[in-house]
């Protein structure tokens, strides 16, 4: 076997296209699932069992089921209920939804690792409670949370390949079809794999650059 660099070449505008779709499923899957995720641990701390028991039982039925059935469920079954959207916006739903109840567990253990002590402060200067949240507890979890966050940042990069199978041209989507067309595999699908490895490692370094920002 030949390594064909002019494959190469021609396979780059594919690439690029591919690696601009992936990065924005993965820059608003990562909003969708730090947003939600942290309204999901809010509400588990409502003093009601008419609020955590339908947040516990959704949570679990979307972080039980596999995110390719989630997938397809979006893209095919709620059409025929009259709720339709593209593929990608569907991808970075499906990708945001299915990772909120992973970063919900994360929140969750951030705010309860905050001290006693602090809640009792608060408690002792008459903050209200948003402010209590806002001011006091919130920063100090979120600042415990980054390192764990990240790591689903990265998972979300590595599942978002599983999309192709909603007609989403992500980087592999994009592989494949120069594939179908030109009938070379090697080149496109190596090229693929080395892409999701320096993304992985730069997404990493940002990551660790923010934590330590955080930590000061």
């Amino acid at each position: 076997m030949n390594w064909d660099w002019s494959a190469v070449g021609d396979f780059l505008p594919y690439f690029w296209k591919g690696l601009l779709v992936t990065l924005q499923v993965l820059a608003l899957g990562s909003l969708i699932s730090f947003s939600l995720g942290l309204v999901w641990a809010l509400l588990c701390r409502v003093p009601t069992r008419w609020v955590q028991w339908p947040v516990g039982v959704v949570t679990e039925f979307v972080r039980n089921t596999p995110l390719l059935v989630q997938l397809f469920f979006l893209f095919y079954v709620l059409p025929e209920w009259g709720l339709a959207f593209s593929a990608p916006a569907t991808g970075v739903v499906a990708i945001g939804l299915h990772y909120s109840t992973y970063t919900m567990q994360v929140y969750r253990a951030g705010i309860e690792a905050v001290p006693a002590g602090q809640w009792e402060a608060a408690t002792a200067l008459n903050l209200p409670r948003g402010r209590t949240w806002r001011a006091v507890i919130l920063p100090q979890a979120l600042r415990r949370v980054v390192p764990a966050l990240g790591n689903y940042v990265l998972s979300m990069l590595k599942d978002t390949p599983l999309l192709m199978a909603i007609t989403v041209l992500e980087m592999l989507g994009q592989a494949r079809l120069f594939s179908q067309e030109r009938f070379q595999f090697t080149e496109p699908l190596t090229v693929i794999g080395v892409a999701f490895v320096v993304v992985s490692y730069l997404a990493s370094l940002l990551l660790r650059t923010l934590e330590r920002r955080l930590v000061r």
